[in-house]
This record gives structure tokens, sequence and C-alpha cells, in this order.
């Protein structure tokens, strides 16, 4: 397994490329993808999804430039968030930017669905509060987790937005992200990775 991450867009949005062999998944599609979309094409890779970790505007501003490429490529989320893929007002762009209208889900994640990709697989971890299908995929033997807006560096997910729900978000840390080794690497979707056991050390709002 390869992970690659590309900072997108003026929000500053890592977007990540998961790879196993030639095959690979988008994980979120933030605004302006095209350096993600040329390392696919520069590297043969075959994308077999796109995996979104929620439905905020800078995390899926590039479907449709994605989709563009790979017109059939399938389009996984919670199905707590279908309804932001087409919704500008739940997806947040209605008060941002101009509103933005995307392609719908083609499938669904749960929690504690297996994904896989290639010989690799990944556990999908269900974890709202950020925004209500907000989801983690971890890969214990690599000891990796990409975990969208729920943790940060030194810092937890926004939990002020409408759907947001600040109880859910810090229920979800405890119990589905602090759970894992204190070693297991935390890909976010803003800033720089960090481990689990640092953020349980020195996190100030944990």
């Amino acid at each position: 397994m390869k992970l690659q991450c590309f900072t997108l867009g003026d929000w500053m949005t890592n977007c990540y490329l998961v790879s196993d062999g030639d095959l690979c998944w988008i994980v979120d599609a933030g605004f302006q993808p095209q350096p993600l979309l040329d390392a696919i094409q520069q590297q043969k890779l075959q994308p077999q999804a796109v995996v979104l970790t929620h439905a905020h505007v800078d995390h899926i501003a590039g479907l449709h430039e994605i989709r563009d490429r790979y017109p059939q490529l399938p389009i996984l989320i919670h199905d707590n968030e279908r309804e932001f893929l087409t919704d500008a007002a739940l997806n947040l762009s209605l008060y941002f930017i101009d509103p933005f209208v995307g392609p719908e889900a083609t499938g669904s994640l749960a929690h504690g669905q297996q994904l896989t990709l290639g010989n690799t697989s990944f556990e999908i971890r269900h974890t709202p509060g950020h925004s209500p299908g907000n989801v983690c995929l971890y890969q214990k033997e690599a000891g990796v987790a990409l975990v969208g807006d729920t943790l940060f560096a030194d810092s937890i997910g926004r939990s002020d937005f409408p759907t947001s729900n600040p109880h859910d978000l810090i229920k979800s840390i405890h119990e589905q992200l602090l759970t894992m080794p204190d070693d297991t690497r935390v890909l976010p979707g803003h800033g720089p990775e960090t481990t689990i056991g640092r953020e349980r050390r020195h996190n100030p709002f944990l």
C-alpha cells in the first residue's frame, strides 16, 4: 500500500491517493484537483472509487473535474451525507462561495464495513460530530488512519456548523480514534499528520 497526500485549493484540503499496485482510491476531492489527477496519470494508476470522509464543500469541490476524467468512477459516502453532495446549504458552499452542487453518490460507507483495494482492507469507522456522516478509514496492519476533519494535530474539527454536534465529536474521538494504538499515524483533512499517542498526550481539546 502507498499513501500520497495532495494539499489542494485555497482551503488547503488534504486529499489522498491510496494505491495498491496499480489500483487506487481518491480520498476526498478538494478544490483544484489537477495535481492529484496528474499524479494518477503519471503513475499509470487505475482509480477504483472516490471515497469521501465527509461532504463539506472543500472535500467535494473537485468531484466534477474528477468525473470529467473518469465518468464512471464510483463515489462513496456515508448515508448521513448523501444529500450534502447536491444541497449547497448542507455542504456549506452556500455560505462561503458560489453554491456548489456535485454529482450524486453511487455507493454507501457504513460503520464496521471492510473496504478493500487490491490486497489491502480498510475498516470504516463512523465518526460523527464535525459532520453527521464523517468517516475514518483505518488500516490496522499499516497503523494508519485517514480521519477527515475529526482530529487534527493539536486540534479537533469545528463543531459550530448547522449539522455539527460537539458532544458527538468528542465521543467519536474517544471511542473510535483514541482506542487505536499510540503509534497509529493520523492523516487529517487539514494540516500536518500526527499520531494517536501525541494527540492523547498533548491535544488541549482532549
